[in-house]
């Protein structure tokens, strides 16, 4: 598969996911992505920053375009920091930490947010409107309380399997409760 396969991928789930989880300007957009199995080898074992890139180039432009702010997972050695840009930390409050990632501590997709922000900024975690998960990388953590899962026209990005979620406020009350 060419990389302008999984950039083609990787827009049309950034799209169909934007679409489904009706986010507005301002709202948080998670990505996990494992470049390792979007070029068919084992996350965590064979990181390519072209890979990610192809990934990138396919959702960032689109995020862009609506406002959201991408919040770019990093990998398990990072304890799953998120990249974001400043502007994203200061309007949610979120705290700064100090790591900047590298291919195989944090993950090649959080090296490309990182060169591509503004002003990237760490933080351990976030609690984002809705996210896409390429190749197994356990974004749950950094998405709100009520996780939808979503299914789009792609269920693969490359040849890393995709999961999607989309997230709801919370049902509270009993039987006399009316919801929207």
């Amino acid at each position: 598969m060419s990389f302008e396969e999984i950039t083609a991928q990787a827009r049309t789930a950034a799209v169909e996911l934007l679409d489904a989880a009706g986010l507005r300007p301002g709202d948080i957009f998670v990505v996990g992505c494992s470049s390792s199995e979007v070029l068919g080898g084992r996350i965590g074992k064979a990181s390519s920053t072209d890979g990610a890139r192809a990934v990138f180039d396919g959702i960032y432009p689109v995020l862009r375009e609506r406002g959201v702010y991408l919040a770019a997972q990093c990998c398990e050695h990072l304890n799953r920091a998120v990249i974001i840009e400043g502007g994203c930390a200061e309007r949610y409050g979120l705290e700064p930490v100090c790591v900047v990632p590298q291919p195989k501590a944090g993950g090649s997709f959080a090296v490309q947010a990182w060169q591509a922000f503004e002003r990237p900024t760490a933080v351990e975690r976030i609690r984002a409107h809705a996210g896409l998960d390429i190749g197994g990388t356990l974004i749950g953590m950094h998405l709100r309380e009520v996780a939808v899962p979503v299914r789009l026209s792609v269920d693969h990005v490359g040849q890393a399997i995709l999961l999607c979620a989309r997230t709801r406020p919370k049902f509270i009350g009993g039987s006399r409760a009316v919801y929207e």
